[in-house]
């Protein structure tokens, strides 16, 4: 039994992240793990409902569902009155309530050429009537973006009413824009200006909790928002959801959030990660390290040693994809010339994905056919193509026919002009990526390929992607919404945003054009087969697997579930103090 002073301690929880974030600027963020803390520090206009399954979309910011032209065109949202921003020295002493306008300016950060935002591409597709004009004039001109500049399509028609107005209909805008806290939260003005250039250290929202404390790659610490709203526990599991049901029960009217104080450690081994949790100096793992997994869960099921101690086991096939990476304007794996495409090809035939899924995820994974992801709209369980094959016989006839043979006899292929052929693939220092790299170099030296390693932190190598300065790279993606149009952006258009790839097929372009428009349906699903084919024929993108997620959570973290597609969960969630242990 806790004492009366231990149950009086503040609510924290404990937990590690797997790599570094890089910024908590929403305009600026590219990386999973930086969304996360600005998932609980900014607030859209919607959100997903925390236990429904499949997902639901439900009013955050807004006070009830959008309003919606019958051409799916113009969009208008109510917000409610009297939310306001956490306080911070940008609004000098004043208390700052959210409006419309914020919403304005927000979505305007991302068209700022000044701020090169990686999320200019998902705004730019909703088709905001005058936005991209906006934006090219600054371009144009070369003088900075006009934010006081009136947008059409991006209106503020009274303190409480936006309105967005696209050029083509939108049926899924509530998806791509409205419904994303760590992306499309609300920033203010007044923050943004004040902190210029170091706006993304200093991330104030609307949400539940505020950022306490940070030391880049070592420690985030969030804290209770104390300005947050009065907010209570709601949700809609479905009737057969038993655990769902058990957490609406227990939770029902309790005013969130339940926690004082959030500890976040980087800790990119794995080893560190895993027992750090056994120790209990975390609260909660995420993902439990591939290489601990059948102590966790042999055959499937909780150790006894684990379930004795109470720990909760949770365990789903992710809405995401592994990807490797092809540089398309790299001068030797790039191109749409039929040599440079059987080259990707056969690289890709010749890595052995239920080898990886066997040896480095330890049976935590699915092969993945495509880019797109489990739970989303396009993905089809029974889809199947040459993406997931490993044919080394295969692959290598490729080579021969298109000239990669070994002319000097060393034992490795040269290109079909006779020059060298060196490939060169980034990576990380962490576990692993060097079991992964494992695969890889035997995969390439089966086939004959030289291949070296260029071994930098995972933001260096984000950023060299960006640039376009790679050969080949290993990314994971995952889903942020229920449509899964936008896991193709990595295929569409040139380069910029999601594309690292740097792939541009005009016929791709004009697939990916049409789903936008189209509501969901049988012809949008033809049309999300047509677009994965092309991305089978040409390979900018090696699929590797959809990762099967195994959570831990210690027994006094109570209310745990994982989320599909958001990354807001810590609202949610409990501390029980009864059942930890005394210190």
């Amino acid at each position: 039994m806790a004492s009366p002073a231990r149950a009086a301690e503040p609510k924290l929880l404990r937990y590690a992240f797997r790599a570094a974030e890089t910024t908590f600027d929403p305009s600026q963020i590219n990386d999973i793990y930086s969304r996360v803390i600005t998932a609980h520090v900014f607030e859209a206009l919607y959100s997903y409902d925390h236990l429904a399954r499949p997902a639901k979309i439900v009013p955050l910011i807004a006070a009830g569902p959008p309003e919606v032209s019958a051409d799916f065109k113009t969009w208008t949202v109510r917000l409610r009155p009297g939310i306001y921003f956490a306080e911070d020295p940008a609004f000098k002493g004043q208390r700052r309530e959210l409006v419309a306008e914020d919403f304005v300016y927000s979505y305007k950060r991302y068209a700022d050429p000044a701020l090169k935002s990686p999320n200019w591409t998902t705004v730019e597709e909703a088709g905001l009537i005058g936005l991209a004009e906006l934006r090219q004039r600054a371009l144009r001109d070369k003088k900075p973006f006009n934010y006081d500049a009136g947008v059409p399509g991006l209106r503020a028609l009274d303190r409480y009413t936006l309105q967005l107005q696209t050029t083509q209909p939108r049926p899924r805008l509530q998806e791509m824009l409205l419904s994303s806290n760590d992306l499309f939260g609300a920033v203010a003005r007044e923050v943004a200006e004040h902190y210029g250039s170091k706006v993304g250290e200093h991330p104030v929202g609307t949400g539940p909790f505020v950022l306490k404390s940070w030391r880049r790659s070592s420690q985030i610490v969030l804290v209770r928002n104390p300005a947050y709203r009065e907010r209570f526990y709601e949700a809609q599991p479905a009737p057969d959801d038993a655990e769902g049901q058990a957490l609406l029960a227990r939770f029902q009217g309790r005013r969130i959030p339940m926690l004082d104080r959030i500890e976040v450690s980087i800790i990119e081994e794995a080893q560190p990660r895993w027992l750090s949790f056994l120790s209990a100096e975390q609260d909660f793992l995420e993902q439990v390290p591939e290489d601990f997994i059948d102590q966790a869960m042999p055959g499937g099921q909780l150790a006894p040693t684990l379930a004795k101690r109470g720990i909760q086991p949770r365990r789903q096939v992710g809405s995401d994809v592994t990807l490797s990476v092809f540089n398309m304007e790299d001068p030797l794996v790039g191109g749409m010339a039929a040599e440079k495409v059987a080259l990707r090809r056969a690289i890709s035939l010749a890595l052995d994905i239920p080898r990886e899924i066997r040896l480095v995820r330890r049976g935590q994974a699915v092969p993945a056919q495509s880019n797109l992801a489990p739970h989303t709209t396009g993905y089809a369980a029974d889809y199947r193509s040459d993406l997931s094959s490993h044919d080394m016989a295969r692959a290598k006839a490729l080579l021969d026919v298109y000239g990669y043979v070994d002319r000097d006899g060393d034992g490795w292929r040269e290109q079909p002009d006779g020059s060298p052929l060196v490939l060169l693939r980034n990576t990380q220092s962490d576990a692993a990526s060097r079991q992964l790299d494992e695969q890889w170099q035997k995969a390439m030296n089966d086939l004959g390929l030289k291949l070296s390693m260029k071994v930098a932190q995972w933001p260096e190598n984000l950023k060299a992607a960006r640039a376009g300065r790679f050969m080949m790279w290993s990314v994971g993606s995952r889903a942020e919404q229920l449509d899964g149009q936008k896991a193709l952006q990595r295929l569409y258009g040139s380069a910029g945003g999601q594309n690292l790839a740097r792939f541009n097929s005009p016929e791709f372009n004009a697939i990916y054009d049409r789903l936008q428009g189209l509501p969901n349906g049988p012809e949008r699903e033809a049309l999300f087969l047509q677009a994965k084919r092309i991305g089978a024929a040409f390979v900018p993108y090696k699929p590797h697997v959809h990762r099967i997620y195994t959570d831990l959570s210690q027994p006094w973290l109570i209310g745990y579930y994982r989320p599909l597609f958001w990354l807001d969960w810590w609202q949610f969630v409990d501390i029980a103090s009864e059942r930890h242990p005394e210190k």
